[in-house]
């Protein structure tokens, strides 16, 4: 077993977005405490480390990430695709917008607003010819701010793994979680 270093703690705390007043109310224990571990001037006790790293993981799992969030089926066409094809697909789902996907990468996205304008011969075309940029992409432990910051300008937020598409995240799936 690892301890943890006083950098370790204040990282965590920082990344939690905890102040050391909050973290010290969680782990009871003073805030001056913190202050001093952190900077290194004390060395804690085993139980009031323990204390501390506890109330970091408790506070952890308050925050949603992405992957608590995220579809992992992504419905999706590629660049080849004929626009009939989405379209087809758009209504089927009852989905506004399809993410274009190419080898498990995100490219582009496609959306009804895109597509209500094309005519007949239109419909025969790719997608990569009507094709818009794809959405924002974002790892699986994006916190939920992350993910609302970015479905204020975006339609759906990606999550990726290695490169590759593991899941979406649009705006309705927010207003479900928080709901």
């Amino acid at each position: 077993m690892e301890l943890p270093t006083p950098t370790d703690l204040r990282q965590r705390r920082n990344e939690l977005e905890l102040t050391q007043s909050e973290l010290a109310n969680r782990a009871d224990v003073s805030q001056p405490l913190i202050a001093r571990i952190e900077g290194g001037d004390v060395d804690p006790r085993l139980s009031t480390l323990r204390r501390i790293v506890n109330a970091l993981q408790e506070a952890e799992s308050d925050v949603i990430r992405a992957d608590d969030l995220m579809h992992e089926n992504v419905v999706s066409v590629t660049p080849d695709d004929p626009v009939s094809e989405a379209a087809k697909l758009m209504e089927e789902e009852a989905y506004s917008q399809l993410a274009v996907l190419q080898n498990g990468i995100p490219v582009g996205s496609i959306s009804q607003s895109e597509l209500v304008h094309l005519d007949e011969d239109d419909r025969n075309e790719t997608v990569a010819e009507h094709m818009a940029e794809s959405f924002p992409t974002v790892s699986k432990d994006a916190t939920l701010d992350e993910i609302s910051n970015l479905l204020d300008h975006y339609k759906a937020v990606m999550i990726t793994e290695a490169g590759q598409t593991v899941g979406i995240i649009t705006e309705a799936d927010l207003a479900s979680r928080l709901s």
